[in-house]
């Protein structure tokens, strides 16, 4: 089952967990009194960049009637479409950039290159998400409401095949997932929602999708099918299929995010009184790095740093692998795991996950309290009170155990 005790599951004091914000705090604030000029600056080059490399895709598929023409207008402007959702869109619309007070660049009016309303989103992930981040019954990121990737969602047949096809649905159509993820089709399905207000939601999604779907697949194939170089549909399916590369890459990034082996799932008491140090310890235990150098962290929006982003969601994204090295300090200091490791190897955990919770629970290896992909404070009760010192120590100790247990029934 899931965390329902953060803090034994940390195996830390109420006085350790209290430290350990105002450590995090002091982050926090030395970040936010050095931002400056070079963060303004990052943000304008890489928003003039953006439009630089979208022109100059729209370009290559307007003037060029070779195959290598197209294939490379496509190819840029799903690059350009990753920069604009990952790095610009997502992290403008957090309101990492406010601080700059340019009407431009500021979350309440930035409007994405995405079939779904930023409205919307700012809800469903700003709040739902970064509040209430992966505790069940709360954070609708957990699964989507379709997908079983913790054994405390109940299995059902419809797993058996549901839970790859729909994972591969989402990945290729992700902008429509996330576009549809506020209007709680469950709810309505259920009658449970207001009809008022989801007769809003529905209209608002309505003119978002409908512009998005007239400038993609009406108004740029008809703009460059005047070129003698292109066709309607030539522009057509390259925008189809740029649309798809940047769905594929954002899934396979946020999903390393949130569901690899060591990104924790916690119940719905974990937040009964939950203090800033417990909130960032939940942020910390329930998100997931992927190891990146400068070009991976950029086209990834610095979601490479998905911890340092749970924990600060508002700072600039530019400054999200300067934080983590203290942030690893503080998880050495306290004998926390930060989970990291090879981008592949985190984006084929979660595809493992999800194809092993797609079977019934009898026929899985490990309980649902010591699982790699679900894990609870139970999963300690045989270590003696020595090997609890902390929660990395505590995990070390019991995969040693583990492993010792095999060997002897070999």
């Amino acid at each position: 089952m899931a965390i329902t005790d953060v803090p034994a599951f940390a195996h830390l004091t109420e006085a350790d967990i209290e430290n350990l914000g105002h450590e995090l705090d002091a982050i926090r604030l030395d970040i936010e009194d050095s931002r400056g000029e070079r963060d303004s600056k990052y943000i304008r080059r890489t928003i003039a960049a953006q439009r630089a490399l979208e022109l100059a895709g729209r370009v290559m598929l307007a003037a060029g009637s070779r195959r290598s023409a197209w294939w490379a207008g496509t190819v840029t402007l799903g690059v350009a479409k990753i920069v604009e959702n990952m790095e610009i869109g997502h992290n403008v619309m957090h309101g990492q950039w406010d601080w700059m007070n340019d009407p431009e660049i500021h979350s309440s009016t930035w409007e994405w290159d995405m079939s779904g309303a930023s409205k919307h989103w700012r809800f469903t992930h700003n709040f739902m998400h970064h509040k209430y981040t992966n505790i069940l019954g709360m954070d609708d990121d957990v699964g989507y409401g379709v997908i079983r990737v913790t054994r405390d969602a109940k299995w059902k047949p419809f797993n058996l095949y549901g839970n790859l096809l729909f994972n591969t649905l989402l990945a290729i159509g992700f902008e429509w997932g996330v576009g549809l993820q506020h209007l709680e089709l469950g709810k309505i399905s259920q009658g449970r929602d207001d009809r008022k207000e989801t007769l809003e939601r529905v209209r608002e999604f309505g003119v978002k999708a409908g512009h998005q779907l007239m400038k993609d697949y009406v108004a740029y194939p008809a703009l460059t099918s005047l070129s003698p170089g292109a066709t309607y549909k030539s522009t057509l399916m390259a925008n189809a299929i740029a649309n798809v590369i940047r769905n594929v890459w954002a899934n396979a990034v946020i999903f390393c995010g949130h569901f690899p082996d060591g990104a924790e799932k916690f119940t719905k008491t974990d937040m009964v009184g939950e203090s800033k140090g417990q909130w960032y310890l939940r942020q910390m235990l329930g998100s997931a790095n992927f190891e990146a150098g400068p070009a991976l962290r950029f086209m990834s929006g610095n979601l490479s740093n998905q911890i340092e982003h749970h924990l600060y969601p508002d700072l600039p994204s530019n400054r999200m692998h300067e934080i983590s090295v203290r942030v690893r300090q503080i998880c050495e200091k306290y004998d926390l795991p930060y989970t990291t490791g090879n981008f592949a190897v985190q984006y084929g955990k979660t595809w493992r996950t999800i194809a092993k919770l797609s079977l019934p629970d009898k026929y899985l290896r490990y309980t649902a309290d010591d699982a790699p992909e679900t894990r609870s404070e139970r999963m300690f009760a045989e270590l003696d009170p020595e090997q609890r010192r902390g929660l990395k120590s505590a995990i070390a100790a019991v995969r040693e155990r583990r492993r010792d247990k095999r060997s002897l029934a070999v």
